[in-house]
């Protein structure tokens, strides 16, 4: 590779990934990547890859596809979509300060556009310094330490490595917890009734990585807490996206909402303050799935309130944010 020329500053948003198309072969290979890395699936090779290869990879996909196939937009997944335009919005808003100083782009830990990919052509522009925003707001090594290793991995074989940032879990970020306020108290407004109950939905990981000292589920209370204070009212926690046989964070979102309505709770708004875009897990899973089996359950009116995503005031939180790590490389951030 040639020498870049310095003084530019890369910024890469990295997102968690998703499937090309709404298919079953591409719902195969992405789940092939995603479920051989070990830092998601912390089982020994020799026992997880035959059942993977064997069970999962012949049965899953189809499934998946199917639940993908609801949610899919013209654009495309959702979450690709979504951070495709988070990066682009990032993008016009840096030149309109930083002219060409600063090059945005985005990448996903598995599928396309892939990391390894996107750092070569941010060295390519001239990027001598990166930033890498893993949009993940709690960390969790199954989220954001893959996606850092994937970078390392990538740069591992240069003789001339840029100087490489990484962004923090921004999970009690002042910013953060207030742009969620915001955005969840218009989306209350919109609503035609009021909520008995607001349930914040986090991703779940199996209890042990708890166990092996995984910070995730203290920062997803964390970040409740806040929210919760931020809103001035209580919120419930639950945890979702369950697989396999393992013992996960509990309470779980679907049994969550299944007993809501026996204790009361007949209207309820969901939303999921650990995804920094929409995405199946969201619209299918909760948005979906999740507001049949309150309905079936007794439940009179559910909703789910969306992620920041591409909103203005998710993008005013990342231009924020992002700023502050370019402190120091780029005057005026």
């Amino acid at each position: 590779m040639a020498a870049a020329p310095p003084n530019r500053v890369g910024l890469l948003l990295v997102n968690l990934g998703t499937p090309d198309a709404p298919d079953a072969p591409a719902v195969k290979r992405y789940l092939r990547q995603f479920l051989s890395d070990r830092r998601v699936v912390e089982i020994p090779s020799l026992v997880w890859q035959p059942i993977l290869r064997g069970v999962i990879l012949n049965t899953r996909p189809k499934k998946s596809a199917h639940a993908y196939a609801q949610v899919w937009r013209p654009d495309g997944s959702p979450l690709a979509a979504i951070t495709r335009a988070q990066a682009e919005a990032i993008a016009r808003r840096f030149e309109a300060r930083f002219g060409q100083a600063v090059i945005v782009d985005h990448a996903m830990r598995y599928g396309n556009p892939p990391i390894a990919d996107r750092l070569a052509a941010l060295r390519e522009a001239g990027c001598d310094r990166i930033v890498i925003a893993a949009l993940y707001p709690q960390y969790c090594a199954a989220t954001t330490a893959t996606a850092h290793d994937e970078v390392f991995a990538a740069f591992a074989g240069q003789r001339w490595q840029p100087a490489i940032r990484t962004l923090p879990p921004y999970y009690a970020d002042p910013g953060y917890i207030a742009a969620l306020a915001r955005s969840i108290d218009q989306a209350l407004a919109g609503l035609a009734f009021v909520p008995d109950a607001l349930l914040a939905s986090f991703h779940g990981m199996p209890e042990r990585t708890r166990a092996l000292g995984d910070p995730y589920h203290d920062q997803c209370l964390e970040t409740a807490r806040l929210l919760s204070e931020a809103l001035g009212r209580p919120l419930e926690v639950a945890f979702q996206s369950r697989f396999g046989r393992a013992k996960w964070l509990e309470p779980a979102t679907d049994t969550t909402l299944k007993a809501m309505p026996g204790r009361g709770v007949r209207k309820v708004a969901v939303f999921a303050p650990g995804f920094s875009a929409d995405c199946l897990e969201t619209l299918e899973e909760i948005a979906l799935r999740g507001r049949d089996d309150f309905l079936a359950a007794g439940g009179t009116e559910f909703a789910y309130l969306p992620c920041l995503n591409d909103s203005g005031i998710g993008l005013d939180f990342l231009e924020n944010l992002l700023s502050r790590e370019l402190a120091g490389w780029i005057s005026g951030a």
